[in-house]
């Protein structure tokens, strides 16, 4: 209809000779976007008063014009700025077709302002370069170059951030999950693991994402529980014309597909919907009726599928909707095997020592979908999200239980079968209003629900049936703890309500008709309760009476059924007891309401023309009540602090190109609930109990950064960052009998000190429409840490508290865990476009970290230490037509050793290979 309308137009001006009049049309197309119609552009008749905007297809207009010569002035923010020269003829239609590219340069030139196109990998440059605070952002558009499928996987191509292995946490200058704070539109996000502070990061697929900011320098808008960074996921927004986007992707894990058999276990389906609870009267009977043997699946071949749907509609000259929804389900196969060991004493000998096996499984499933609602200066928006994440693990272990009591010459078989499911559900309402010039409103609510559920965990503990015969028949005769064989539920739920609201004033206008200072107040606040509670069922093994020798250690049905439980091999009991006890079913609980209330205020003010200065201050009161109820203790330990936490910002333009910027501010870091709850979480090879005396650090911080921006695409920066941790929090290994970690507040300071650097170059690029573009970054990231350990104070505090812990550092002093000296990302990206709408786009893309701390040592031994790697992925993407693309990737392709060594011992506690990981994705866009 649209396209009808404007053709009609300029049908009746094309013949209406008579008035002696002409008139200019034309479509605006966006180069970034692979010259889809940009929508909302700008085009002015220089000299004059009139102007126009492009509508959601790209469309312009001028009518009734004098015949003669004009200059029409095209411009977009984040666009480079273009004048073209057109002449008018009485009763013709000069016919004006312009390609807009971003243009780093151009920024200047803009005075009028409208809707960007955040996912440009420029646009997102322009931002950093107007920004007064430390701003680093990745869109979309990056993503796919680089072929990113997830958010945890994303954000360490920004300098200074890298990932902990086997998992979506993040480290951000050496500090780990509990100093980062998650954030999606802003909102802040719940954890999905009762261990971490944040949601895992890699369960979000980049399928729903416009934009990862990442803020490493404290903002008062922003949460003051931070010192590392706040990951704000932007999600994907749509406002061109309609789309519909078919992705279908298969591929494999070199290491999984290079099993004959492939094992997971009986229960959990394929598609990750599995829920299980254990039966009625599970201590009289044995009523389970999942089995406690593997089995046996097909071909372990990844696959997914996605749909995007996104349109916008015009409904009258002041009202605009959109509306973008995206539904995916993807897979993945995994296999590990290689060396676990445990409990490494002073003398270098691991109390645990076992080869092992690992298969895996994992599934996501994503349905998102957001529309939102311009009116003249006002906009508002919904965005809901679902996000369901399964992973199942058959892991098998063969060796040493215990090299000192339990099955201490080898032979023995440890399997543990896990599945873990997460939920998460996202509603948020967000709005901006524009009041007259120099007043506005922005404000935000949300409701988070997340549901981590574990159904049915088994592990069994087989020895040789004669220890001193390690490789004789095996047996449950020996077996020393009831909990080596168990069944395990865990549930933990985490409902939070969050609000952001915030108003802004402009004032103080300059020559050049804009404004000099803008003042900002507003509150946020966040209010969560998190329920665990978790149930162990415990196979009592009766060593009094003949036990029977297992002959398939695969078949362990064959033992745990009814008829061996009426026969009195094995009894069934909780950590309360058995059957006649009549609490005995009673979970393992902790539980508790989190409040934080937030008040901020802010200035930002143009000193001068070149000097912008941001300012401000924020009021935090927090409050946490923790309650417990475990097979340790039953409790309660409550936190209240106010924090009063101020911030500022500098920025110094010494040219055009040229930033200069500092920061400083004051920010603390919270313990979590699981680290203050007193519940042992007991692995496999490596058990965890929590500390209810923790309490929060205070966290100083200071930036230092040099940013240019040569041209189109092109950014080198320069920088230095320094923390100063109070009572810093850390994960240590404590004197116990099982060598368990625990976290306390290690000793008085900490401190951080580092350099980053970053550039992007255009190492050669076309000067026509069609791209032939060949263009390198890099960035790179090294940091001096070290923080005092002191264990009388450790002592002193959690026995003056009642929860004595005690602890014996084997260093005075020693680095922050999760810290590498040196982190270096790099990529290669040439990029060629032809006619009818073909393309090739090829990226080859380096990680590194070296080496970090996972745990601190005591008693002499020394600290576990994740050893630096490097990886290298590949990703090419072909464009065959305008509705067809091909995409290959092939990641880890130097498959390095993944290890954990024990220093001073140097003892290799762990050891494995991750292989490579190839995939093609076919994609159809209508």
């Amino acid at each position: 209809m649209r396209h009808f309308i404007l053709l009609l137009a300029l049908l009746i001006a094309s013949f209406s000779s008579a008035q002696n009049t002409g008139t200019i049309a034309g479509k605006l197309t966006d180069k970034e976007f692979n010259n889809e119609p940009l929508a909302f552009a700008n085009v002015l008749i220089k000299g004059t008063t009139k102007g126009t905007t492009s509508d959601f297809d790209g469309l312009y207009g001028f009518e009734n014009l004098e015949p003669g010569s004009y200059t029409l002035v095209y411009s977009f923010v984040g666009y480079e700025t273009r004048e073209i020269n057109v002449a008018v003829v009485a009763g013709k239609v000069s016919e004006v077709n312009v390609t807009m590219a971003a243009s780093a340069a151009s920024l200047d030139e803009v005075v009028i302002t409208t809707t960007t196109k955040r996912e440009s990998e420029t646009a997102l440059l322009l931002e950093q370069k107007k920004a007064v605070g430390f701003k680093t952002a990745i869109g979309s558009d990056e993503l796919s170059r680089k072929g990113v499928g997830d958010v945890a996987t994303a954000v360490t191509k920004v300098t200074g951030i890298s990932k902990q292995e086997g998992s979506g946490n993040i480290f951000v200058r050496g500090l780990g999950d509990r100093y980062n704070i998650t954030t999606l539109n802003g909102l802040p996000l719940p954890s999905n693991n009762p261990s971490n502070k944040n949601i895992d990061l890699d369960i979000f697929s980049t399928d729903i994402v416009g934009s990862i900011d990442i803020d490493k320098t404290y903002d008062t808008k922003n949460y003051g529980d931070f010192a590392g960074a706040n990951i704000n996921i932007a999600s994907k927004n749509y406002t061109g014309k309609g789309m519909a986007e078919i992705q279908l992707e298969s591929g494999v894990s070199t290491n999984a597909i290079s099993q004959k058999d492939f094992y997971l276990n009986d229960g959990p389906n394929q598609t990750g919907f599995y829920s299980k609870t254990y039966p009625a009267f599970p201590l009289n009977n044995y009523n389970f009726t999942t089995s406690w043997d593997r089995e046996k699946v097909g071909t372990p071949i990844n696959s997914g599928a996605s749909l995007k749907l996104g349109d916008s509609y015009v409904i009258n000259d002041d009202t605009k909707i959109n509306f973008f929804g995206v539904a995916s389900f993807n897979n993945d196969y995994d296999y590990k095997e290689g060396i676990s060991r445990g409990s490494v004493n002073v003398s270098g000998v691991p109390r645990k020592d076992y080869t092992f096996s690992s298969y895996s499984y994992n599934t996501n499933t994503t349905l998102m979908g957001n529309a939102g609602i311009k009116f003249k200066d006002h906009k508002l928006k919904y965005n809901g999200l679902y996000v369901n994440t399964s992973s199942q693990d058959q892991d098998e272990y063969f060796g040493t239980v215990d090299a000192f009591d339990y099955a201490p010459e080898g032979g023995a078989f440890l399997q543990r079968q896990t599945f873990e499911r997460t939920q998460l559900v996202v509603h948020q309402i967000l709005g901006d209003h524009e009041i007259g010039e120099s007043f506005e409103i922005n404000w935000g609510a949300s409701y988070n629900f997340v549901k981590n559920n574990i159904p049915n965990r088994r592990q069994n503990i087989l020895t040789p049936n004669n220890w001193d015969d390690p490789e004789g028949p095996k047996s449950f005769l020996q077996t020393n703890n009831a909990s080596d064989n168990h069944r395990f539920y865990q549930d933990l739920e985490e409902e939070e309500i969050a609000a952001n609201f915030s108003a802004s004033y402009h004032f103080n206008k300059d020559e050049e008709d804009s404004y000099k200072g803008k003042i900002t107040v507003g509150y946020s606040g966040r209010f969560k309760n998190v329920d665990f509670d978790a149930t162990q069922f415990n196979f009592r093994i009766n060593r009094k009476v003949s036990q029977p020798l297992i002959s398939d250690i695969y078949n362990l049905d064959s033992y745990f059924n009814q008829n061996n439980l009426n026969a009195g091999l094995f009894s069934i009991e909780t950590f309360r007891g058995n059957a006649s006890i009549t609490n005995a079913l009673d979970p393992q609980t902790f539980d508790g309401p989190q409040d934080i209330h937030a008040a901020f205020l802010s200035l930002e003010y143009a000193l001068t023309p070149k000097l912008t200065m941001l300012v401000g201050v924020r009021g935090e009161k927090i409050s946490q009540t923790i309650n417990w109820n475990t097979s340790l203790s039953a409790g309660s330990s409550v936190l209240d602090e106010t924090e009063i936490l101020p911030s500022l910002s500098l920025k110094y333009q010494l040219n055009d190109k040229q930033n200069l910027k500092l920061a400083a501010s004051k920010t603390y870091t919270l313990p979590q609930y699981i680290e203050r709850a007193f519940f042992q979480f007991v692995g496999a090879t490596q058990s965890f109990i929590g500390n209810p005396s923790l309490y929060a650090s205070t966290d100083y911080n200071a930036d230092l950064k040099w940013e240019i921006f040569p041209k189109n695409g092109e950014l080198i920066s320069i920088g230095a960052f320094g923390k100063y941790i109070q009572d810093p929090i850390n994960e240590s290994i404590i004197n116990s009998a099982s060598n368990d970690i625990s976290y306390v507040n290690s000793g008085d300071w900490a401190l951080a000190i580092g350099g980053e650097f970053e550039a992007r170059k255009n190492i050669f690029e076309s000067d026509d429409e069609l791209k032939n573009d060949f263009s390198v970054g890099v960035n790179a990231s090294y940091m001096y840490t070290n923080q005092e350990l002191d264990k009388d104070k450790v002592i002193e505090e959690t026995t003056a508290a009642g929860s004595p812990i005690s602890v014996d550092f084997t260093n005075k002093e020693d680095k922050l865990s999760g810290a590498s000296d040196l982190l270096l990302n790099a990529d290669l990206t040439y990029t060629k476009e032809y006619k009818n709408d073909k393309s090739i786009q090829t990226t080859i893309a380096y990680n590194y970290f070296s080496d970090r701390v996972f745990a601190l040592g005591t008693e002499g031994k020394g600290d576990l230490i994740d050893k630096g790697i490097g990886t290298l992925d590949f990703v090419f993407k072909s464009k065959l037509n305008k509705n067809l693309g091909v995409n290959l990737s092939a990641k880890n392709l130097l498959n390095p050793t993944i290890e954990r060594h024990q220093e001073v011992q140097n003892v290799l506690v762990s050891s494995y290979k991750r292989g490579v990981n190839l995939k093609l994705s076919l994609i159809y866009s209508f």
